[in-house]
């Protein structure tokens, strides 16, 4: 038997690599681009947009529970981070970003913030240090070009 060909809507599935990629020339679908099925979900729903919302907002008021959650979770979502505050020494040089990293784990200690608040704000300092050093970097490079 000979190799198989995999077509599909036109479409060469059989020309990928080994590893699952696509092959050269073969970019895939595009970025963003939406599934056939979704498309048809979204053209049957556009004219009822309005008469579905308000009929969960209906049932959410008549104290269906999911139809509530999802009302709810429109108005007020779920927040995703939030903002945190304790003192920080002044970070101007790298070697500062060593004794903020110590002031976020006294804060951790302290029970100010919680472990995932501080490696969010660690990863800040940690970013911020790389700037630092960058630009220390770019400055002694210039003064060594301008010597010569």
């Amino acid at each position: 038997m000979g190799k198989s060909s995999n077509r599909k809507n036109g479409s060469k599935t059989d020309e990928r690599n080994p590893d699952g990629t696509f092959a050269s020339g073969n970019p895939g679908r595009p970025r963003g681009a939406r599934h056939r099925v979704t498309q048809a979900i979204e053209a049957m729903l556009e004219g009822q947009r309005e008469a579905l919302t308000q009929a969960a907002i209906d049932k959410a008021l008549e104290g269906d529970v999911t139809a509530l959650r999802l009302c709810l979770d429109r108005i007020a979502p779920a927040r995703k981070d939030s903002a945190v505050s304790f003192d920080l020494p002044k970070i101007e040089t790298a070697n500062d970003a060593a004794n903020a990293a110590r002031a976020i784990l006294k804060a951790v200690a302290d029970g100010e913030v919680t472990p995932l608040e501080a490696a969010s704000v660690m990863s800040v300092v940690e970013q911020f240090r790389r700037t630092l050093e960058t630009t220390e970097i770019e400055r002694r490079i210039t003064a060594l070009e301008a010597a010569k």
